[in-house]
């Protein structure tokens, strides 16, 4: 987000806590003309089409949208895999990204021009035993980008995908607890280990690429999966 600001972009947040939202904009420390805040639970239709059109209403377009949220859901065997549970994360990772596509993307062809960054995972393009859902959903969200590239393309609007591998973030924190309850840092030695680089990768390397994706220099990159993994997809 600090990468977009500082090009000059104005941007609105969201998020389903709206104290953190403005926890963010102070650390941003945009002024009030730049910056947009809004409340929602993405996987709510209502809500989607209600901070699309307050983004509108305020900036008077979308030049870029970086659909980003997402939960991991529990590790368990499929047999064991809990139902509501599998729901609630297609739910979001699924049914959210697409009513994000589905209210942002009639605002870019008015325009005739937008890029829509969607966030999968290496998880969509590989299995991982014990995350049935949260791989499910992240190979959904590589086939609705690759349908909606198809879709737009003519219309100079652009949709891609980040992959990223193993970053350091809270999701991954809660991933390894999942797995090993009480030994999560022997799940992250492990996975370190099995990345080629011998590290997890950080934000702002994901960041880099979501932001030259986002950007102009980008302009004949559409239905492309970027994969941010430090090589771990090909083992």
């Amino acid at each position: 987000m600090k990468k977009v600001v500082s090009e000059g972009a104005s941007v609105a947040l969201v998020d389903l806590n709206l104290e953190a939202l403005r926890a963010v904009e102070k650390e941003l420390a945009l002024s009030d003309e730049r910056v947009l805040s809004i409340a929602a639970d993405v996987s709510k239709e209502e809500d989607v089409k209600n901070y699309v059109e307050k983004t509108v209403e305020k900036f008077g377009k979308i030049d870029a949208f970086f659909n980003n949220a997402g939960v991991e859901g529990k590790y368990a065997l499929v047999e064991d895999y809990p139902t509501d549970v599998f729901d609630f994360v297609l739910n979001v990772n699924v049914r959210g990204v697409f009513l994000r596509l589905k209210y942002v993307i009639p605002v870019m062809k008015k325009q005739r021009k937008g890029a829509v960054l969607n966030t999968a995972s290496v998880a969509g393009l590989m299995g991982a035993p014990g995350m049935i859902a949260y791989n499910t959903s992240k190979h959904a969200v590589i086939g609705m980008t690759r349908v909606v590239a198809a879709e737009l393309a003519e219309l100079g609007i652009r949709i891609n995908a980040l992959a990223p591998g193993v970053i350091n973030t809270r999701m991954m924190r809660q991933i390894e607890e999942n797995m090993a309850p009480g030994a999560a840092k022997e799940v992250e030695k492990a996975y370190a280990e099995a990345v080629p680089m011998k590290r997890y990768g950080n934000p702002d390397e994901v960041a880099n690429v979501a932001m030259f994706l986002l950007s102009d220099d980008a302009f004949y990159v559409t239905s492309s999966i970027y994969t941010v993994d430090g090589g771990m997809l090909p083992q």
